[in-house]
């Protein structure tokens, strides 16, 4: 799977909406969506760590004023899978009640942080069955989604059983949003099932997935890609005829890792009338709620079919 790390916008071209994108670095360092600042500073609430912003989020929201939630990384400035943790980001890790990691080997560095200390970590990647080896973008996935905010619900009642129907009338609140979106998720399905797509990056493939599209992001090009290699000229040409021959009807395109490469294929996109969708992993500071994310990333696409 390929690094991709940093915006996030979402462009429907054919619509003309346009999403802009957050961050994803230290929230020290690059602000951004501090989930922490939301919490107050309530002394008998559970300390919470997350090593993504999307994931601090969901933390909050299923634990309200119950926890205290810590992202430390909420700028797209910085790449989540190079990214080199502060003693303090360590300590954070270490101190916390709870700890949020996202797995697959896309934040490795608090995986192993967080091994170390003496939190109840959740997995998301392993929560909803994904490993190391798997896409790792896995809060695009409603499955993971869905069983990682059973798996946090968990770890708060093991941490405060005293409040344990507070945190379950909190993860059933949650549910029922994430419900309505699976239901949209649904309907729009029945217009992009099997509507073929192409991928600069693999960033959003399992909300793809769940709208039943197909893939056809040229074969030569994903595997370079996924290998964070340079696609070759014949690769780049190949998806470039795939758009000008309409082989594709979408294009999902990274704008966190434009270069000349990606100038070439969404020149190609626009010239063939193919909508572009534009996304990243890191969740837009206009929102607040991993839900809310989904839901435009999902009213885009929708608006392409």
């Amino acid at each position: 799977m390929t690094r991709i790390h940093k915006t996030l916008a979402v462009i429907a071209s054919c619509t003309a909406l346009l999403l802009t994108a957050t961050a994803c670095g230290s929230n020290t360092a690059n602000g951004g969506n501090d989930t922490n600042n939301a919490t107050g500073s309530n002394g008998d609430a559970i300390t919470v760590t997350a090593s993504v912003n999307q994931w601090g989020t969901l933390a909050k929201e299923l634990g309200g004023d119950l926890v205290n939630v810590n992202s430390i990384i909420n700028s797209t400035n910085t790449e989540a899978h190079d990214y080199e943790p502060t003693t303090a980001d360590v300590n954070r890790l270490h101190n916390a009640t709870v700890d949020i990691v996202n797995g697959a080997d896309y934040d490795a560095w608090a995986v192993k942080a967080a091994a170390n200390g003496k939190a109840t970590v959740v997995n998301a990647a392993e929560a909803g069955g994904k490993k190391e080896g798997d896409n790792p973008h896995v809060w695009f996935s409603a499955e993971v989604r869905t069983k990682t905010a059973d798996a946090i619900t968990d770890a708060y009642r093991k941490a405060m059983p005293s409040k344990a129907d507070e945190f379950t009338k909190l993860n059933t609140s949650w549910h029922a949003k994430e419900t309505e979106l699976e239901q949209r998720i649904a309907k729009i399905k029945e217009a992009t099932k099997g509507m073929s797509y192409g991928a600069t990056e693999s960033v959003a493939r399992y909300l793809a997935d769940d709208l039943g599209m197909t893939d056809r992001t040229p074969t030569g090009y994903a595997r370079s890609i996924a290998n964070d290699s340079e696609p070759t000229p014949g690769e780049i040409t190949q998806f470039i005829n795939a758009l000008k021959n309409k082989r594709i009807s979408m294009l999902i395109f990274n704008a966190q890792e434009a270069n000349a490469t990606t100038e070439q294929i969404t020149a190609a996109a626009k010239q063939a009338d193919v909508p572009i969708i534009e996304v990243s992993e890191q969740m837009p500071s206009s929102y607040s709620s991993l839900l809310d994310w989904m839901s435009a990333l999902v009213s885009a696409i929708g608006h392409t079919s």
